[in-house]
């Protein structure tokens, strides 16, 4: 644990203390590759990349529990820490455990929320999510900021920038109640977009 905090700690030294990114830079080239990828003339390709990432994830009875009992853990160090809060106890005193705590029932609730639940996703499975995307894919090239900002909630846009490269990872990994048929188990879809200098 302290190898990975030393890890994380060098990381966020190197990253630039302020990043500008024009949100017209990316808008463009976002919004055409998620056109592209949810087209009809594009869902094959979509289908099977997505089959590719689904038959990666590898579901781990053991890391799923331990997620659980780390989860169960953390709440239980928070109730504990109320009801001494409530009991009387130096509120400024717990601060730091009260944040480690949560921290940690965060962090093992995010583990809990992408981790699979089940056998492997179908071929049909599949095609029903990117089917079932294809309407986002259609309106992101036309829609205006608030029904973009809809649009990414409802594909499960996730974007992560390295400014010194100026490229965009981007992540399509919808939402498990997007689509009942793929019974909450995982799939994505991930491209990188250079941005222009």
């Amino acid at each position: 644990m302290l190898r990975e905090r030393w890890c994380l700690g060098r990381r966020y030294a190197e990253h630039p203390k302020n990043i500008y990114l024009p949100e017209a830079a990316l808008l463009e080239p976002l919004n055409a590759y998620i056109n592209h990828a949810f087209s009809e003339d594009q869902r094959d390709q979509t289908v099977e990349a997505m089959l590719e990432v689904a038959g990666d994830v590898n579901v781990n009875p053991e890391r799923s529990a331990d997620a659980q009992r780390r989860l169960t853990q953390a709440k239980t160090r928070l109730t504990r820490l109320a009801q001494a809060i409530e009991a009387g106890a130096d509120p400024t005193a717990l601060i730091e455990p009260l944040n480690r705590a949560k921290e940690e029932r965060d962090a093992a609730e995010e583990e809990l929320a992408r981790t699979p639940a089940g056998a492997s996703l179908t071929r049909g499975d599949v095609e029903a999510l990117v089917d079932s995307l294809a309407d986002a894919g259609r309106q992101v090239l036309h829609a205006g900021p608030a029904r973009l900002q809809e649009l990414y909630e409802e594909i499960g846009l996730e974007l992560v920038f390295n400014a010194k490269e100026r490229m965009v990872d981007v992540t399509i990994r919808p939402p498990r109640r997007v689509s009942t048929c793929v019974r909450g188990r995982s799939c994505s879809l991930s491209t990188r977009l250079q941005l222009p200098r």
